[in-house]
């Protein structure tokens, strides 16, 4: 049950409360002693509260807290009106009903409502030491007995508003943690795909390796298992949390390659630019297959500007780059010539 639903049920039953209160409690006892008449003006101005009250609830909306000021006003005239000695007594009526009227107003300001409240004793206690012929006794029973339920009644408002919060936000760490864990699911299985991915190239190898259908003395297969390296790295290197994945990636490609031999040089110019994680790939292929046939020297360049991304490479390679595709959004030219090789992958950001 959410906050908002346990004040619409409290004030509800408050409702109720105050209406049974009203016609079963005061009207017989305001009818069998002698008021003065303004103590039936206290009674009308409760009812019109009550009236008042009966609509917010009706209306789901919250009760204005200005309105305490009229069963504070009722409270006056009514103990006023009693008849000399009868604070407290059966012919007050007023004193419990205007607290279940503070009650019903205030419920959802407790502050306000312990204020209201205090100020409707203290009152109600002056005029009885005001008219000093009163039974303390009684007087001090009718006090505690009614005050301390009405607190009661507040207490256990604000245990169950305190609960329903309390509920709230565990239903909403629930939540959070099962998002949490159906993103990391679904991260997971995006991996698994990609890992997938890259070995459904490499099986073929492997098998081609374990049947001997192929050797590693053989170029040709060196060069398949020199892509592979190059193309497993830079998918590890993928998912490194690092500020700059595009440069990340690069470089460990630029690893691979220095780990064969090869002397490479990296040159970076721009700041780092969000890149996507499919156009990264793209970007990141053809050089990577550049580096994996290549042999000597090579040179690497990124080259970061407000609309472009641009990864080249010439290498020196005398074997044909395996051929790559990617989307429309990133431009591929590559080149074989006179024993060197050269690509360039560019994506325009705008």
């Amino acid at each position: 049950m959410t906050d908002h639903a346990v004040s619409a049920i409290t004030r509800q039953v408050l409702l109720v409360v105050v209406v049974a209160v009203q016609l079963v409690l005061p009207l017989p006892t305001l009818v069998s002693h002698p008021h003065a008449p303004t103590a039936w003006l206290a009674y009308g101005l409760l009812t019109a509260v009550l009236a008042v009250v009966a609509g917010h609830v009706a209306a789901a909306t919250p009760t204005p807290a200005y309105l305490a000021v009229v069963p504070l006003a009722a409270s006056v005239l009514a103990t006023t009106a009693l008849p000399a000695g009868a604070s407290f007594g059966a012919a007050d009526w007023a004193f419990g009903l205007v607290g279940w009227y503070l009650l019903l107003v205030l419920v959802e300001r407790p502050a306000a409502l312990v204020a209201a409240l205090s100020a409707h004793i203290c009152f109600s206690i002056a005029w009885f030491a005001h008219d000093g012929s009163g039974d303390v006794g009684t007087a001090g029973v009718v006090v505690l007995s009614g005050t301390s339920f009405q607190l009661g009644v507040l207490v256990i408002t604000r245990v169950l508003h305190r609960d329903a919060r309390l509920a709230a936000e565990a239903a909403v760490e629930h939540d959070a943690a099962r998002t949490k864990e159906e993103l990391a699911r679904q991260r997971e299985q995006d991996l698994r795909a990609g890992f997938e991915g890259q070995l459904g190239a490499l099986l073929p190898l492997l098998a081609d390796l374990a049947d001997e259908r192929a050797s590693v003395a053989d170029q040709t297969t060196r060069l398949r298992c020199s892509v592979a390296a190059v193309q497993l790295r830079r998918l590890f290197a993928e998912n490194d949390d690092v500020p700059d994945p595009l440069l990340h990636e690069l470089t460990a490609c630029v690893d691979v390659a220095e780990r064969r031999g090869v002397v490479v040089s990296l040159a970076v110019s721009g700041t780092a630019t969000p890149v996507p994680t499919e156009v990264r790939r793209e970007l990141v292929a053809p050089m990577a297959q550049a580096l994996a046939v290549a042999n000597g020297r090579a040179k690497v360049s990124l080259l970061r500007t407000a609309t472009e991304v641009r990864v080249a490479v010439v290498a020196d390679a005398a074997e044909t780059v395996p051929a790559t595709s990617g989307p429309e959004t990133v431009t591929v030219e590559t080149s074989v010539h006179s024993g060197l090789v050269r690509s360039e992958a560019r994506w325009r950001t705008t």
